[in-house]
């Protein structure tokens, strides 16, 4: 099992697990699971994610298998 590397990149953003866990209203061992790939990130804490860290981390980044079922809108024209 390998890291999420975007989970870890945004609980550096935040300043760590325990502080993303906090501003995601989540326990940070939920925050773990997703960084080690235990459980998929939730669609509704993607886009959570992608606000709280400007964009640094992004939906595609959390959900590479599916977010294009998830949000269409963010196909390049043309590709839906």
């Amino acid at each position: 099992m390998s890291d999420f590397l975007p989970i870890w990149k945004a609980a550096e953003i935040a300043g760590g697990v325990r502080a993303l866990a906090r501003e995601l209203n989540v326990s940070p061992s939920i925050v773990t699971e997703w960084a080690k790939k235990t459980n998929p990130v939730p669609i509704k804490r993607c886009v959570q994610l992608e606000r709280f860290t400007k964009g640094e981390v992004t939906r595609k980044e959390l959900r590479p298998d599916d977010w294009h079922e998830i949000w269409p809108d963010l196909l390049p024209k043309g590709n839906k």
